[in-house]
């Protein structure tokens, strides 16, 4: 965000704080007299999550059929945001090296994402063999005993998808034509191997970041007409992925993926009305899809009050409390989101992603422990929680941020290309090992033994 668009942003929340003009989001309509139907997923599922665009290098030469751009490439050019460069961390021309390292932490669920633009590099011409290299990702997963996880969109769209004005991206004329076409395609084709998608990763936050902060594309600031029409063909679009899922797959999950920071009330918002809003952006994308979805999934890194004093202070925070990125860490906050988004949509619940931007790996070891313990209590107390995932296997390229957030379980050691695990990956593994003996989580009330000569890097 620039200092202006800060400025903006302060005199709006301090005007929503004393104003007191936004009311909470409405509680979705569920007939609570019928049986929630059963979803069956197996053993729990320990994970890891990534996503196409911050891994994939491009792999493709200016000038080559295969050549193509994201609307994040244009907004990267345009200097809003850092170049990711066409290389991130090789996992479209190493996957392999990825496969290895995955299987050497333990989990048994992989998700990562499939690129539109990859795939449909200009309208209605498709790249076959980049369509048959996901599908053996996807291949060799399975056959490593790890269940893949497709996310269909995340964050990115195709180039072809940028326009001028406000007919970009989710509200660009070709986007309701284009994109049930290319879902139906991947689906089509990863159906033998691939059971569970998730059609939109994060789409609450992709639009409160591009139409409202102006920090992700398109880069509107305060556009709220904007915002809500985008929202409109974002929901249409996910419920249109979703019957083409279960079009190919009867035996199909779909999973829905919201980013849910857990907001507390502030001083500076006496009224709620800031708190409000971000609960709004919170729900309500979900509150529209989640009858269409077989398990709930949220990511959860942080909590936060909803007041204009935390954007002065988030990249003055620093100490054992909070990220590299200013984010506030409360592990408790978790237990309650996962219970209150289990109450709100009576569904069972996935962890989809949870992690931490730090150069300390004696802090990341600490965070995933002290969360995993409130998944941990959340199950205890009746909650049904199916799984949880790490966010990443390697650290890589963090949208706005660059490469400056390190969030990998690995190191990427550029030179070798190698996956240099961290102690951190290990300590998830004892995790998961120990959950294989007992009963879920039943053994997560005491850390395994860490490594030998376990030390901070």
């Amino acid at each position: 965000m620039t200092v202006k668009s800060a400025r903006i942003f302060l005199v709006l929340s301090a005007g929503l704080a004393l104003g007191g003009c936004v009311t909470p989001p409405p509680t979705p309509r569920i007939d609570r007299s019928k049986p929630t139907p059963k979803v069956e997923t197996g053993p729990f599922w320990w994970g890891l999550a990534s996503s196409a665009f911050q891994n994939e290098d491009r792999a493709e030469k200016p000038g080559s059929t295969g050549y193509f751009q994201t609307d994040w490439d244009l907004f990267a050019e345009a200097g809003r945001v850092p170049p990711k460069g066409d290389t991130a961390v090789f996992s479209w021309s190493n996957f392999d090296r990825d496969l290895e390292a995955i299987k050497k932490i333990g989990v048994n669920h992989y998700r990562f994402g499939v690129e539109w633009a990859r795939i449909e590099p200009e309208p209605g011409r498709y790249n076959e063999a980049a369509l048959r290299r996901y599908v053996e990702m996807a291949r060799k997963l399975k056959a490593a005993g790890i269940e893949p996880i497709v996310t269909l969109w995340h964050f990115t769209f195709p180039s072809w998808m940028v326009a001028k004005g406000r007919n970009s991206r989710w509200l660009h004329p070709l986007y309701r034509e284009r994109w049930p076409l290319y879902v139906d395609k991947v689906v089509k084709a990863m159906s033998p191997h691939v059971k569970i998608y998730a059609p939109q990763n994060e789409p609450n936050g992709d639009l409160a970041l591009g139409y409202i902060s102006a920090t992700w594309p398109p880069g509107y600031l305060l556009s709220f007409g904007t915002h809500a029409a985008a929202l409109e063909e974002s929901v249409w679009g996910f419920r249109k992925a979703a019957e083409i899922v279960r079009s190919h797959r009867k035996d199909a999950l779909v999973l829905s993926i919201a980013a849910m920071p857990y907001w507390e009330h502030g001083i500076f918002d006496p009224t709620g009305a800031y708190y409000n809003l971000m609960q709004r952006i919170n729900y309500t994308h979900l509150d529209r899809t989640f009858d269409v979805v077989d398990l709930i999934g949220f990511n959860y890194y942080y909590t936060e009050y909803p007041d204009f004093t935390a954007l002065l202070a988030i990249k003055l925070r620093r100490g054992r409390n909070y990220s590299l990125l200013g984010w506030i860490i409360q592990p408790r906050s978790l237990y309650k989101q996962i219970k209150n988004v289990q109450k709100r949509y009576d569904k069972p619940v996935i962890v989809t992603e949870n992690g931490i931007a730090t150069s300390k790996d004696v802090k990341r070891v600490r965070y995933l422990f002290n969360h995993i313990l409130e998944v941990k209590e959340a199950i205890q107390d009746g909650a049904d929680v199916r799984g949880y995932f790490v966010w990443t296997l390697v650290d890589n390229y963090e949208w706005h941020q660059g490469y400056k957030a390190p969030f990998g379980m690995a190191k990427f050691d550029r030179d070798s290309r190698k996956r240099l695990l961290r102690p951190s990956a290990l300590f998830y593994r004892g995790i998961i090992d120990s959950s294989k003996a007992t009963s879920i989580l039943d053994d997560v009330s005491t850390a395994p033994e860490l490594p030998p000569g376990f030390v901070e890097r």
